[in-house]
């Protein structure tokens, strides 16, 4: 038997009595006040919104330690589980998120455990969606025993610091991989003594078609420039045309796989490569179709080289852009196809390495995450004194 299981078997074995939240902890909504952007005075105090941390402002309203629990906008989770933050020091909160205090009798920690495995789908009502100071008031809280809550505490924050030294651990991996991904590829891709062609000279360049065209729910994915990023184009959340526009874009050229994407516009002067599957080019991108070897000129056209010469000949103010002219232009050092395949063979080992400590990062933490999800509603699950 666990020491959790015989504080529950010796300190209320019949069950645990329920109450009221307002009468498990301090609620201090009245003292929120928000305050618009323009007026804000830029500082170093968090100002919290509903779902966390919204900027930084000169002074403060609140010091000490809370529950914040999301009121209105972002307040519920896809799971229907309310949005719920933890705050120290001194912080001012505005009027989009509830703000509670310890009280005597109920571990503030315990309560932010335990507000996390409610579902309020039921208590979210309006088009922008609220979870009312009444609803949140009224909601049932178990209070078993303290030796009870401090063992539960102890055994929730124990999973959730895990998964933060886990993110450190992990994040500090690859930042250590890109940083020597990074100094190995301006290394290999220097070049001093190479012959130095434009763009158009080593590749075709396909700009796209300029209409706006109508999508649809389900269909051929069209890349934009919020799909190019991260040196692979992601069609996670594209945008999706029918057949019949997907073969009036693709008439000028259809996508290949490693084809290489450019944004031209806003976040311009992103290198993707195109995935396996079918897919169109929208607006704001244009298209590069290699005749040397795809790899090097897609690991030549991210170095620094060429990041360089795009800001020199971006256009425009605030949202800024690049100019076909200026793409095809793009100085391309060429060495012989063996040098060009042998660059590409080492930098690809070493962006793979990259990649797979990158992916592995978010299945990790989602892996801990799930894990403490399931201890925390099974350890927060009591039965109701009669």
């Amino acid at each position: 038997m666990s020491k959790l299981e015989e504080l529950i078997q010796e300190l209320c074995p019949n069950g645990v009595e329920y109450r009221n939240l307002e009468d498990c902890c301090t609620v201090l909504d009245r003292k929120r006040k928000p305050i618009t952007k323009a007026a804000r005075e830029a500082g170093d105090y968090p100002y919290y919104g509903a779902n966390g941390i919204q900027d930084y402002v000169a002074d403060y309203i609140f010091d000490g330690t809370f529950i914040l629990v999301g009121e209105d906008g972002s307040v519920i989770t896809p799971t229907g589980r309310p949005v719920v933050n933890w705050a120290e020091g001194k912080i001012w909160v505005n009027n989009h998120a509830h703000i509670v205090e310890e009280k005597e009798g109920v571990l503030l920690r315990f309560l932010y455990h335990f507000i996390q495995t409610v579902d309020v789908t039921a208590y979210i009502h309006g088009n922008i969606p609220k979870f009312t100071g009444g609803d949140f008031k009224a909601m049932q809280v178990p209070v078993p025993p303290l030796p009870v809550q401090e063992e539960i505490v102890r055994i929730l924050d124990s999973f959730t610091q895990l998964t933060a030294e886990l993110t450190a651990e992990l994040t500090a991996e690859l930042t250590a991989r890109k940083m020597q991904f990074d100094y190995y590829k301006e290394y290999l891709l220097r070049l001093d003594e190479c012959e130095i062609k434009p763009l158009s000279e080593v590749a075709n360049i396909i700009d796209s078609l300029h209409a706006t065209p109508k999508y649809v729910d389900e269909g051929y994915s069209m890349i934009r420039v919020a799909d190019v990023k991260g040196g692979y184009v992601d069609t996670s959340n594209a945008l999706k045309v029918d057949e019949e526009t997907f073969v009036k874009f693709i008439k000028r050229y259809k996508p290949q796989f490693n084809d290489i994407i450019v944004s031209r516009v806003g976040s311009f002067g992103n290198f993707s490569l195109v995935p396996d599957e079918e897919v169109c080019l929208g607006q704001n991108v244009a298209l590069i179709h290699p005749d040397i070897d795809n790899k090097f000129l897609y690991y030549f056209l991210n170095s620094q080289y060429v990041t360089d010469y795009l800001s020199r000949n971006a256009r425009g103010g605030g949202y800024k852009n690049i100019g076909i002219k200026d793409i095809l232009q793009i100085p391309i050092k060429v060495p012989s196809l063996e040098q060009q395949r042998a660059i590409s063979a080492i930098l690809e080992k070493f962006d793979k390495l990259s990649n797979e400590i990158g992916g592995g990062i978010p299945s990790e933490i989602e892996a801990r995450q799930t894990q403490y999800e399931y201890y925390r509603d099974k350890l927060l699950t009591f039965k109701q004194l009669a």
